[in-house]
């Protein structure tokens, strides 16, 4: 290889070609850094803003912050952590429990109040998009609470959802995949000088069979699940990088604070929450570990 310093040459120029026109990422394990659009964001300067649902609002975690007040955003959560340490001249969080990717287009209703489509906070002034969608598309959430059984070994999620050949849970992965790449699109469109980073789905759920009963899924669901919310979070890294966007892996840094781990290390709630987090959704240090993970694919600590 050390004689061939032509095909260096090429792979030097090469390399330089694509950083200049921002085509190269730096990657972090899963994660990787969104091209480099010119566009600074922190010291004051530049607008962020967060698009997603629950797992982006933070039900509980802390104050709420802003309207409506049925899209339960909290003060604590990931967007306002990343935006303590950016400083951005702006924030607009318009995260919101319950959003589906159509709601990134359509206004939601919620409980006590509508949220306005979340891509209309996006204009031409937004130089840093953070995007954390698609679990209600699958409708994991709404899935894992028919899952409970007295059987430590059942399956009776996976029997159903895969019964006749067709898992209905890579199906709706599959479906979502051309709507979140959408979204990237409509964002690049409205914004053309902001970075953005797809925010992907910590580890739910730890390695083996569960912790039955305490988590009362049988483990040939808690295996189900776990592969699918796999397989959603490589969508969501295939469609951020085919759509000149970053991606921050959540999902390993989580491995080991699942909802199964001890109540001082976990990032994501059980069933029974151990703090007045939603169940099923990450606590202040599951935000906090979400938040590092964006600024991580920013290159800051």
């Amino acid at each position: 290889m050390a004689k061939n310093s032509g095909g260096g040459c090429l792979v030097v120029v090469l390399v330089v070609g694509l950083l200049a026109f921002g085509y190269y990422k730096w990657h972090h394990g899963s994660s990787s850094a969104p091209p480099d659009t010119g566009a600074e964001t922190g010291g004051g300067s530049g607008r962020y803003v967060a698009l997603g649902d629950s797992y982006t609002s933070s039900p509980h975690n802390g104050r709420q912050a802003g309207p409506p007040p049925g899209c339960q955003r909290s003060l604590d959560n990931y967007p306002h952590v990343v935006s303590a340490k950016l400083k951005p001249a702006e924030l607009a969080d318009v995260s919101c429990s319950g959003a589906t990717t159509a709601n990134l287009t359509s206004p939601q209703k919620t409980s006590d109040g509508t949220n306005p489509a979340q891509l209309d906070a996006v204009n031409s002034k937004t130089t840093l998009v953070t995007l954390g969608i698609g679990g209600n598309d699958v409708g994991f959430i709404s899935i894992a609470s028919s899952c409970a059984t007295a059987h430590r070994s059942g399956s009776r999620c996976r029997d159903r959802l895969t019964a006749g050949g067709h898992d209905q849970l890579a199906e709706r992965i599959d479906a979502t995949a051309p709507k979140v790449g959408a979204a990237l699109d409509a964002i690049h469109q409205k914004a053309p000088k902001a970075k953005i980073v797809v925010v992907g789905y910590p580890t739910v759920l730890p390695d083996g069979d569960g912790c039955w009963p305490v988590l009362p899924v049988g483990s040939g669901d808690v295996d189900y699940f776990r592969g699918a919310l796999g397989k959603l979070n490589k969508m969501l890294e295939d469609q951020a990088d085919s759509h000149h966007a970053g991606y921050a892996d959540t999902a390993a840094p989580s491995k080991g604070h699942d909802v199964c781990s001890a109540s001082d290390v976990r990032w994501v709630e059980g069933v029974i929450p151990a703090s007045r987090t939603a169940p099923l959704h990450p606590n202040v240090r599951g935000e906090q570990g979400m938040a590092d993970a964006v600024l991580g694919v920013l290159k800051l600590p």
